[in-house]
C-alpha cells in the first residue's frame, strides 16, 4: 500500500503572494495562508487560526501572483512538504504545502487593484491555464 500525503484548505491570504524565480528559471510563487477553526475554552467558542506556508511552482504561479493579496480567500489542494536545513549548528525544520491546485473564492479583497478583473470563481489549473467560468 502506498503512503497518502493531501491536503486540502480554505483559508485568507496573511499578505500579498511574494513571485521569485529560481537559478534554472522556475517561477516560484510563495503565500501564507490563515484557516480559522472553532475552539471551546470555559464554555465560550472563539476562533483560533493556524498559519501555512504554501509555495506554487510553474505558469501556475506565474498566472496567480496578481489575484494572491492579502485577504483573498483561496481553497487549495497539495501535499505536505518537510523542509530541513542546519542553522549555527542546530538542525532545523518547517512544514509547508507544495500546491498542486488554487481555487479563488469569496468577493475580491476591496484594496486589490480596480483594473484586475472581478472573478471571484476563477482559478487556475494544474496546467497554469487560468479558468474563467461564464
Amino acid at each position: 500500500m502506498n503512503d497518502l500525503n493531501n491536503v486540502n484548505l480554505i483559508g485568507r491570504l496573511t499578505r500579498d503572494a511574494e513571485l521569485r524565480y529560481s537559478s534554472s528559471g522556475m517561477a516560484i510563487c510563495k503565500f501564507s495562508i490563515a484557516v480559522n477553526r472553532s475552539v471551546k475554552k470555559n464554555d465560550k467558542w472563539s476562533d483560533e487560526a493556524s498559519f501555512f506556508d504554501c509555495t506554487v511552482f510553474g505558469k501556475t504561479a506565474e498566472s496567480l501572483k496578481q489575484y494572491l493579496t492579502k485577504g483573498q480567500q483561496v481553497c487549495i489542494s497539495g501535499e505536505l512538504v518537510q523542509n530541513r536545513w542546519e542553522h549555527e549548528g542546530k538542525q532545523m525544520s518547517r512544514v509547508e504545502i507544495n500546491v498542486n491546485h488554487v481555487q479563488l473564492i469569496g468577493e475580491k479583497p476591496e484594496r486589490q487593484n480596480a483594473d484586475l478583473p472581478n472573478t471571484p470563481e476563477n482559478f487556475v489549473d494544474d496546467y497554469g491555464d487560468l479558468q474563467i467560468p461564464f
